[in-house]
């Protein structure tokens, strides 16, 4: 491995590093944004559970806190325990959920408050609702109807705790919408940035398990491919950003190509070099 190799292997590293970082901060006041201009909704319906899947809870607090809450079987005595954490900001929220899941969350949790049919219908309402017609836009409806939302956060609340869940239900949808919009922005800024180092150094695999591969190939792009749970057995090719962000969370895919690169080239960064096999490091 000679030293130029490593060198733009370090710069690969490196790129990696300041993308993640950018995105969580990005991300982070996104979410504190919808936040604060949801605060009185939030209130006044009382907070909202986001997830309740064991092991895992996640509720919001109606003064906007966050409660996360693991549950972790003691190996020695067999007992199970529960810690709960309390959450106070959105930079620490999205440092261990992934900020679209989030907002998927929050949009579920609205509608089953509101009593909303299980299919979203949240698009031509929410059109509707801002005043902007379907045919009249130019770019990202759900950006531009999310821009009108924030700028009326002063509106008038509505009479009821379930039209204020309805609102919130379409607002959450919107968001998260945007938010994987900037995700994918993100790796295709990667993409532009990296292309000339992979190209010398060759592609990376980031991923390598029985259902899922992602790796970065040789031009410089993302490529993956999953089997997805509703549809076991056939594969599904993730060609683009908007594709991939669906099944990953830049801030892991980030950190996971940092890491294969130093399993696979330990002289480029030693600290966070392993004493692993590195399967899931080789170049691609």
């Amino acid at each position: 491995m000679t030293g130029r190799t490593n060198s733009l292997l370090g710069e690969i590293a490196s790129q990696a590093a300041i993308e993640r970082s950018t995105f969580l901060t990005d991300a982070a006041r996104q979410l504190d944004d919808f936040l604060k201009t949801n605060a009185a909704a939030i209130a006044e319906v009382g907070g909202l559970i986001l997830i309740d899947e064991e092991p895992d809870y996640l509720s919001l607090a109606p003064d906007g806190s966050f409660r996360s809450r693991t549950r972790y079987q003691d190996e020695a005595t067999g007992e199970w325990h529960s810690e709960t954490e309390v959450i106070e900001s959105a930079s620490e929220l999205v440092e261990l959920y992934n900020p679209a899941e989030v907002f998927a969350a929050f949009a579920e949790a609205a509608r089953e408050a509101a009593g909303l049919p299980p299919e979203p219908t949240a698009t031509e309402d929410l059109m509707e609702a801002t005043g902007i017609a379907p045919d009249e836009t130019g770019g990202d409806p759900y950006a531009d109807a999310a821009a009108d939302w924030a700028a009326g956060a002063a509106r008038t609340l509505p009479d009821t705790t379930e039209e204020a869940a309805a609102r919130l239900y379409d607002l959450a949808l919107t968001f998260q919408e945007r938010s994987q919009a900037t995700e994918a922005n993100l790796l295709a800024d990667f993409e532009v940035a990296a292309e000339g180092l992979v190209g010398m150094v060759g592609g990376l695999t980031i991923v390598d398990d029985d259902d899922e591969r992602l790796t970065l190939q040789a031009d410089g792009h993302f490529h993956g491919e999953v089997v997805p749970e509703e549809d076991a057995g056939r594969w599904r090719q993730l060609e683009e950003p908007e594709d991939i962000v669906q099944f990953y969370d830049p801030t892991d895919v980030f950190g996971d190509l940092a890491e294969s690169i130093a399993e696979a080239y330990p002289s480029v960064a030693p600290e966070l070099g392993t004493d692993g096999d590195g399967d899931d490091a080789s170049p691609a």
